[in-house]
């Protein structure tokens, strides 16, 4: 059984900063591209960073390039999202997600696990 855990978030003020982790077991971590999502109240879910199996290729949403980092521990099948800059825009719930191949992609519908999200709430 695939599990997906999140963990870091929490609240900050603007321009604070947050590392978000997410524990991955029951799949072969080393070989699944990694993403995180996030859903904002009343807005659909959208691609923030997604990760390939070496971490060698990343991938970003336009809105936080420059701002969070995704990388990934394949010793400690844990992938983490640092978030910097944060602003008020950047409340949501964030997820983990994991594919069952090695290339990391943007659409949501490409991920075949879900971890149950993590609160970051940024206060102005």
């Amino acid at each position: 059984q695939v599990q997906l855990v999140e963990s870091g978030g929490g609240l900050v003020q603007a321009g604070g900063s947050v590392r978000l982790s997410c524990a991955a077991s029951g799949l072969t971590f080393s070989t699944s591209a990694m993403g995180w999502f996030r859903q904002a109240p009343g807005k659909d879910r959208e691609f923030v960073a997604s990760v390939s199996w070496s971490g060698s290729t990343t991938y970003n949403a336009e809105s936080v390039n420059g701002r969070f980092t995704i990388s990934r521990d394949n010793g400690k099948n844990t992938v983490y999202l640092q978030m910097n800059s944060l602003k008020p825009e950047d409340t949501a719930v964030y997820y983990c997600a994991a594919r069952r191949f090695r290339t990391a992609t943007m659409p949501s519908p490409e991920y075949d696990y879900w971890g149950q999200g993590t609160q970051v709430t940024v206060s102005s």
